[in-house]
């Protein structure tokens, strides 16, 4: 191809000399058919003949370079190789080298049947999102069923001033191909064209058995590459229960070298001024609180609340953060922004944190990846505290409570921004008080039931269920009780298809009280239900409440090989009355029914108390979070939540019809039972 076109997002143009070369009658022949390529055609799927990868990085730039040729057999994929997105980062440049299709044995140029507009990417740009990514959208006419589409092109991202931190380091993270695809060759490369040693870790390989190798590293000198090839590939790995297996590249650091490194460009910013110099009219504020768990409070409001977050994607790699003065100035910032400031106004109250880099998407990953900055995307301040360290995310906002009382936050690993640092890991952690304390109330009377929930929340849940009122409808927040209810009272065993809001009548939901220093947000839901009993097919008549919420059922159906169970419940209190003017069998199994479990990862207890028109059941749930379940442990984990599922969830009370033949037959059935 001879023409050259460059505009500012993209390029045509032919592939820089580092790709290698690949000629059409290359191609052509690279395209043959194969015992391996009929079956994958015979078994309705669509074939990529060849698949070549290459990644280069350098001090100045990072390129990405694709060649491959794959089948449109399925209407499905022509639809989507007929009209595709590009996304480019800011200063990132899209190089087109071929588009052909292979049709009826004839190699055809579809470049000049291509049409190519760039936008921008508005699904990155709203909502305090600010990007200058772009958006390069590519139409081919005229691709049809059975053609073989052959596409040829790489990405090139020069380094600017604000990527100080890419020039240094590098990450790059191949992940093994989707497993739908089958392909005749598919070769990815590696090449290290920077003056630093780069490292490597494969993870998640598996044996001819299918068992998980152990991790390997190795290094690549400058010039040097990795090459990962196979022929007649199908990944095998099974999708739903395996880690696809993947390849770690960074350049070659420990985690104490990255901190040392990281540590003075935030001390630079630290000491650029004082809170007193651009701030004293929040010192005034700050001043004129009452005790210092006031005062943390309302440090950390004000950041969230009152600073706009902007999360700046193009300068998320570069870890230097803005300046707090100008952080108070200006009202915004991104996340490094905001979590500096808090951590001037702390620094000025006496209180002791510091800067955290974390990365909550891939957490779990972090323990296989090789040490990299790059490795983090986000970053929220550490505060130790009366003995306690506590995370917070300047980010958010409608956080309320003391320190002790705000939400918590799940993740496992950080990099703490101070000098000789490793990677750390935090500990579990048990809630001190409970996160839902739920007290409901079913009186039935003749044919009328009156049913009370009052409910309090407390620190993510209270945070959750504010902003829930807050945001939603009342009628809606009603029907979303009333469909919950209609489960929990078993009402979908005998009166299916019935509009729930038939069912419960005068159903009402009011705000009690909200404590916005202890977080404490509580609600009460009161309705009124006809025919409040839940009626068998034999006409036996039944009270019944059960909290499905107890029954955690992704733990019941776990089955993941190799990611283990992340346990981060909260801990739940009930407390269940179901009273009637009806005798009941106050002797029946499951009403009496009592359950006592002492887990390693989590405490379960329910207790009755029945009378013969009642009964009442009062259910605590403590969980050890924010770890992951080892394997070897996990069986008995998922064994006790059967147990609890076992109808120890809560209530079940059996009535005694009245009449003398109603109370023969009862006494007759207890006797044979």
């Amino acid at each position: 191809m001879d023409n050259q076109i460059e505009i500012e997002n993209y390029r045509i143009r032919k592939p820089a000399e580092w790709t290698g070369n690949i000629d059409d009658q290359e191609l052509i022949n690279r395209i043959q058919d194969s015992d391996f390529a009929r079956q994958q055609n015979n078994d309705g799927k669509d074939f990529c003949y060849f698949l070549d990868k290459k990644y280069h990085t350098s001090n100045i730039e990072n390129s990405e370079y694709v060649c491959m040729a794959y089948t449109l057999n399925e209407p499905a994929n022509l639809e989507r190789a007929s009209v595709s997105d590009i996304i480019v980062e800011e200063n990132e440049v899209y190089h087109i080298h071929r588009i052909s299709v292979l049709r009826d044995g004839v190699l055809m140029d579809k470049i000049p049947d291509t049409k190519i507009k760039v936008l921008d990417s508005e699904n990155h740009s709203s909502g305090g999102i600010l990007s200058s990514n772009k958006k390069i959208n590519i139409t081919i006419k005229d691709l049809r069923l059975y053609d073989i589409l052959i596409l040829e092109d790489s990405r090139v991202k020069p380094f600017t001033e604000r990527d100080f931190l890419r020039k240094v380091f590098s990450k790059y993270v191949w992940v093994s191909p989707d497993n739908y695809w089958a392909y005749g060759s598919y070769k990815f490369t590696f090449i290290n064209g920077r003056d630093e040693k780069i490292a490597y870790k494969k993870t998640f390989f598996r044996d001819e058995n299918g068992n998980v190798l152990e991790p390997e590293v190795n290094y690549l000198e400058k010039g040097e590459q990795f090459v990962f090839e196979e022929n007649n590939y199908i990944n095998p790995v099974d999708a739903n229960r395996e880690i696809f297996p993947f390849i770690d590249f960074a350049t070659d650091n420990n985690w104490k070298e990255l901190s040392n490194y990281i540590a003075p460009i935030y001390q630079e910013i630290f000491n650029t001024a004082s809170l007193k110099d651009f701030a004293p009219n929040l010192i005034e504020k700050l001043d004129a609180l009452p005790d210092q768990d006031d005062k943390i409070q309302f440090a950390i409001e004000y950041v969230q609340n009152n600073i706009y977050y902007i999360f700046n994607a193009d300068e998320m790699n570069g870890h230097k953060p803005q300046e707090p003065a100008i952080t108070y100035q200006n009202k915004q910032g991104d996340c490094k922004a905001k979590s500096v400031l808090l951590k001037v106004i702390l620094d000025y109250i006496g209180v002791e944190a510091s800067i955290v880099l974390v990365n909550f998407h891939t957490d779990f990953y972090i323990k296989y990846y090789l040490p990299s900055l790059l490795t983090f995307n986000h970053a929220i301040v550490k505060i130790t505290h009366k003995g306690e360290d506590y995370f917070v995310d300047a980010t958010i906002r409608d956080e309320f409570g003391t320190l002790e009382n705000r939400g918590f936050i799940y993740f496992m690993h950080y990099l703490e921004v101070k000098p000789d640092q490793e990677l750390k890991q935090r500990k579990p952690y048990r809630y001190p008080y409970f996160c839902v304390d739920e007290k409901v109330d079913f009186q039935v009377q003749g044919t009328i039931g009156k049913l009370t929930l009052t409910t309090t929340y407390k620190g993510n849940r209270a945070n959750a269920m504010r902003r829930y009122f807050k945001n939603t409808n009342r009628r809606e927040v009603i029907d979303s009780w009333n469909n919950f209810l209609f489960y929990s009272l078993n009402y979908s065993g005998d009166r299916n298809g019935t509009d729930i809001r038939n069912i419960f009548k005068d159903a009402a939901i009011d705000i009690v009280s909200d404590d916005k220093k202890q977080n404490e947000f509580k609600i009460q839901y009161q309705s009124i239900i006809e025919n409040p009993y839940y009626v068998d097919p034999k006409n036996n008549r039944f009270l019944m409440y059960f909290d499905r919420n107890l029954v955690k059922a992704n733990v019941r159906d776990y089955v993941h090989k190799d990611l283990p169970f992340w346990h981060n419940f909260d801990s739940e209190k009930y407390e269940i009355n179901l009273y009637t003017d009806q005798k009941i069998d106050t002797e029946e199994k499951y009403t009496v029914q009592e359950s006592t479990i002492v887990n390693p990862y989590f405490d379960f207890k329910s207790r009755k108390k029945v009378s013969k028109n009642g009964a009442t059941a009062y259910i605590e749930y403590s969980p050890l979070v924010n770890l992951e379940i080892p394997k070897d442990e996990f069986e008995k984990f998922r064994a006790d939540h059967h147990t609890v599922a076992d109808s120890n969830f809560g209530l079940g009370i059996d009535i005694i019809e009245p009449g003398l033949m109603n109370l023969l037959k009862f006494n007759f059935k207890k006797r044979f039972k």
